[in-house]
């Protein structure tokens, strides 16, 4: 194109004040003065497909040992949630496939059914992978997602950092691959997607930071309160934390920053009106049902979750399922989750980096305020050094265990925020180590005078820009060569998984269809459970709910309105998980025979089914003490209680 004429008025350009990074040791200003320039966004570029396609193969590799035999393996870590999250996509089928109320369910724990908004329900996934349950199953589809998750969540992370943090396509390809497969994020792997579902919060994390653009507060909030929302309906937890993590950044910028915090409090705080107003507005009913719906509770019973706080020697200890762990060191550890785990190396790394980039970097700086603050707030009420508590208090020993929401937190997973703060310092340290020799993302360029706003700092100079050259070969050899030694012993190796047996035919042909009417349940034995029925509960799950169960696997209210895992026991379940633990029969009475009747009677129950179990023959003879002998149909036993109830 041709130069401009001199004669030609300016075309002035909207400034927009943006934090930059400084990725490299020599200081530069920490915030610049940008211009729209009105050009197409960029394209991906061939770095950008095979970040995503590495990160892809690694979602493969994981999830590896289930693809062996994907209809018939578990997590051997976690078999019970792992079940569970192969219901709830069932579950999100059969919402859609009979236009039901996904917040609730009665196909498991009949007649009360479960407030699906209270636990773990994953509905932001599983009704929109309905589809795909319907056609491939609930085992494939979990595989698929879980390996998908991981990868998105890398790929998102790895977007935040490419286009709004550092220039390195491999720095963003490190730090978004930390983000989506760090050693706390990939053990939750093991039988909990819900907390590898993570691909929306980067997102969400740059929205909250460019509430600040001046004009734009309202298209900013709208998009922020989508996002939120559509969050609640993945994971909660992870939502929190992100926010937690977001007001301890925005406080530490406005100590480090006051003046310019206060100049741009009017626009963020407006965009964040719009966005939290957005988002109560698409969630005030679900999120209504989660504390007030049937089947809601108050807390957990005993506040279980509250003392796992996280162990020291966990930061520096090499977690299990990466190539540098063994399973014998979580006996050491001890019955906490592997949140932080990093090991020596990495630990070294970052406290290098963050010594190195914190004085003349300010998001160094924030980044270091967040490992610290929710690293500390991790240890829980009482300090654990290498599994064994010390008797030191803890920061949680200051904060009442009645709480609200605090309550059901878990100390530990506030580490999850100590990993994310260490991906973004990974992906700062090597943009820092390849010294481009010019500015970091977003590239400043100088606005028109009149454009400029008060109380905003100036671009960096050009010498300061000029300063940046790259470093010496043998200073970028050193600092490739460190952060790729402490992130290559945490490459995930596929998780650990177990064969199950799959349900009896006379459940996956659909012969139970006669014994069961409509409104009836089919009681399965053992009674389905999170700890004696994992294997019943997965007739439900793999047959997409064709049939209610009792009891299950959930969080419900006791008698008190406490949260408890599973339904309260009745007098039949008592005995038939006694019977498995002891594997004898015990003694019964006309009472047992009597109170099994009025179980069933509870249940709705029609028949009672009794399929292939390692416990099969002590099971059979405790329900034909109560019920009277059973008649054999295809590969099961069955008693029909249609006439007795």
């Amino acid at each position: 194109m041709g130069a401009k004429s001199p004669k030609s008025p300016p075309v002035r350009w909207p400034v927009v004040a943006v934090p930059v990074v400084n990725p490299s040791l020599n200081p530069v200003s920490p915030t610049v003065e940008t211009q729209s320039t009105g050009r197409p966004r960029r394209r991906p570029a061939r770095a950008d497909v095979l970040a995503i396609g590495a990160y892809v193969l690694l979602g493969v590799v994981v999830c590896l040992n289930y693809w062996v035999d994907v209809n018939n393996r578990v997590s051997s870590h976690l078999p019970t949630d792992h079940s569970w999250f192969e219901w709830l996509f069932s579950h999100g089928a059969y919402s859609l496939r009979n236009l039901e109320n996904p917040l609730f369910s009665t196909q498991q724990n009949a007649p009360d059914g479960v407030n699906m908004m209270a636990n773990t329900s994953l509905l932001g996934v599983t009704l929109p992978l309905a589809p795909l349950t319907w056609l491939l199953g609930p085992q494939v589809v979990y595989a698929l997602y879980l390996g998908g998750a991981l990868a998105a969540t890398a790929g998102t992370a790895y977007w935040m950092l490419s286009r709004h943090l550092v220039r390195s396509r491999a720095a963003a390809f490190i730090g978004g691959g930390f983000l989506g497969f760090a050693p706390g994020i990939v053990h939750h792997a093991n039988g909990q997607p819900n907390f590898v579902s993570n691909f929306l919060l980067p997102l969400i994390v740059v929205r909250v930071f460019r509430l600040t653009e001046p004009g734009r507060w309202w298209r900013n909030g709208l998009v922020l309160g989508l996002l939120v929302a559509y969050q609640i309906f993945i994971n909660e937890e992870m939502l929190l934390l992100t926010a937690l993590a977001c007001l301890v950044v925005v406080i530490a910028y406005a100590i480090m920053r006051p003046r310019a915090a206060r100049q741009r409090a009017g626009t963020f705080a407006a965009g964040l009106g719009v966005g939290g107003g957005l988002a109560l507005l698409l969630t005030a009913y679900p999120i209504w049902f989660q504390f007030n719906g049937p089947q809601s509770y108050r807390g957990l019973q005993g506040g279980v979750f509250h003392s796992w706080g996280e162990d020291i020697v966990a930061f520096v200890t090499f977690p299990r399922d990466t190539i540098a762990g063994t399973e014998a060191v979580e006996k050491t550890i001890g019955m906490t989750e592997q949140n932080t785990w990093f090991g020596w190396p990495l630990v070294l790394v970052c406290v290098v980096a963050l010594a190195l980039l914190v004085r003349r970097c300010m998001v160094a700086r924030i980044l270091a305020v967040l490992v610290v603050f929710f690293s500390v707030a991790a240890l829980g009420p009482e300090i654990r050094f290498n599994g064994k508590l010390t008797g030191i208090g803890g920061p949680w020993s200051y904060i009442p265990e009645d709480l609200p929401l605090v309550e059901m937190m878990m100390p530990t997973r506030l580490t999850l925020v100590t990993t994310a703060a260490l991906g973004v310092l990974l992906a700062l340290a090597w943009d820092a180590v390849a010294g481009h020799g010019r500015p970091p993302v977003p590239a400043p360029r100088a606005p028109h005078p009149a454009e400029g706003s008060a109380g905003v700092s100036e671009p960096a100079s050009s010498s300061e820009s000029a300063g940046l050259g790259r470093r010496p070969r043998w200073q970028q050899a050193v600092g490739y060569a460190a952060i790729t030694l402490a992130v290559l012993p945490l490459i995930p190796t596929p998780l650990p998984a177990e064969r199950v047996d799959p349900p009896p035919t006379f459940i996956t042909s659909g012969a139970w269809r006669p014994y069961v009417p409509d409104g009836r349940t089919l009681v399965p034995v053992p009674i389905p459970s999170n700890v004696h029925g994992l294997s019943t509960l997965r007739w439900s799950a793999l047959t997409q709910h064709q049939f209610p169960i009792p009891a299950g696997y959930f969080i419900g209210p006791n008698l008190d309105g406490e949260g408890v895992f599973g339904a309260p026991n009745r007098h039949t379940s008592t005995l038939i998980y006694r019977s498995m633990d002891t594997g004898e029969l015990p003694e019964l009475t006309d009472e047992d025979r009597q109170r099994a009747v009025e179980d069933l009677r509870f249940w709705r129950a029609s028949v009672v089914v009794l399929g292939a179990h390692p416990k099969q023959a002590v099971l059979r003879e405790l329900m034909s003490a109560l019920l009277g002998e059973p008649q054999r149909v295809d590969d099961v036993w069955l008693w029909d209680v249609r006439d007795r109830v």
